[in-house]
């Protein structure tokens, strides 16, 4: 095992026996529609989110980290989605930070782009490369935070103008704030969200709160 892998799970272990509440615990006062899932609470992914939340964690460590809990969410991905892949699957993210978590599939990968528009201060597509034959695999949709969900909703529509049928997109990002999946789920009722864990709110600048700051800077 590499040296940082090993520096990061004493880490986790020390983690265990001491856990701040205010950023190890779910949000228990926000049930999510049926179509949202959330991995497990268990002491793993608790102390995984408290290192990568804390500023002070080094690089190496956010990396080690938040990949782990990619994996979970791709795992997770596999087993809630009740039928065989048969290899029709692939992977999109959306640019930057949707690309940090390109590195824990083994499979075709594309990538879309997606910024707000300053005159009209929507999500507006710059940038999309598909992998050939889309309409006819899963997708795992990859970001790592959802926010508002408005680049989100942006990308599934890209992907369903592709062909993609809704009920095979799964989105997977390691926090979520009830706001994004309110304005994903409420247009989008037949694909599948998985998080890792549901914070509390956004703030007035649209920051999840206690969220994790920018996730592509680490990475």
């Amino acid at each position: 095992m590499h040296l940082d892998s090993i520096n990061c799970f004493t880490q986790c272990l020390w983690i265990f026996k001491k856990k701040p509440k205010d950023k190890s615990t779910n949000n228990h006062t926000y049930s999510p529609p049926s179509n949202v899932v959330c991995l497990p609470r268990t002491n793993q992914l608790e102390s995984l989110l408290t290192i990568i939340r804390d500023e002070n964690t080094n690089r190496e460590d956010f990396i080690f980290c938040s990949d782990r809990i990619i994996r979970l969410l791709v795992e997770e991905g596999n087993e809630v989605n009740g039928v065989s892949f048969n290899g029709k699957i692939c992977g999109v993210s959306i640019m930057r930070a949707g690309e940090a978590m390109e590195k824990v599939l083994r499979v075709r990968i594309g990538k879309i782009l997606i910024q707000r528009d300053e005159e009209t201060a929507q999500p507006k597509l710059y940038y999309s490369k598909l992998p050939p034959g889309i309409e006819d695999r899963y997708v795992l949709l990859l970001d790592p935070m959802l926010a508002t969900g408005g680049s989100v909703i942006k990308a599934i529509e890209v992907l369903m103008s592709h062909g993609v049928k809704e009920d095979k997109i799964l989105f997977l990002n390691l926090i979520a704030a009830p706001e994004g999946i309110q304005a994903v789920t409420s247009k989008y009722s037949k694909l599948k969200i998985i998080t890792g864990f549901i914070d509390q709110k956004l703030n007035e600048k649209k920051f999840i709160l206690p969220g994790l700051g920018d996730f592509g800077k680490p990475v």
